[in-house]
């Protein structure tokens, strides 16, 4: 239900935020980072990922928060997938996950991550931060059995 003024008409709409994550490949092997203990879901692990700013691109977002959690450039590539997060109910979301390739940089975690690591997607740590990495995470598995079998 929308909060509305019956007087002025205001209408108070209560909309999802956009984050982005950075879905980094070398051959089976994914970039994930480990949730510091002062961010949201500390411990768990994720795709590096962040919110997108006020009047910031959105693949300028990705490049961002790339570099601020894992110390890497990247250059943004294709939409891997977009999924609506209900996993916290005061914070409802949009991601958008991308494909990128490392430019530069060197790999240390930071930001709201305190360790960064790669680990084979047949292997991934528990537990993880938010349920649609696991969707996303799932997708990547089959797409690499797929491609080797």
């Amino acid at each position: 239900m929308r909060m509305a003024c019956p007087q002025c008409g205001f209408i108070h709409y209560r909309n999802p935020t956009v984050g982005v994550a950075t879905v980094i490949l070398d051959g089976n092997r994914i970039l994930l980072g480990r949730r510091a203990p002062h961010s949201s879901y500390p411990g768990a692990w994720c795709i590096p990922c962040g919110h997108v700013e006020w009047d910031e691109d959105i693949r300028e977002a990705a490049r961002r928060e790339c570099r601020e959690e894992t110390g890497l450039d990247v250059r943004v590539g294709e939409v891997v997938a977009v999924h609506s997060n209900f996993h916290n109910p005061a914070q409802h979301t949009v991601g958008v996950w991308f494909r990128c390739e490392i430019v530069g940089g060197e790999l240390r975690a930071g930001d709201d991550l305190d360790q960064a690591a790669w680990f084979p997607l047949d292997a991934i740590p528990e537990p993880l931060a938010f349920p649609t990495d696991r969707l996303v995470l799932d997708a990547l598995r089959r797409e690499w059995t797929a491609a080797e079998g």
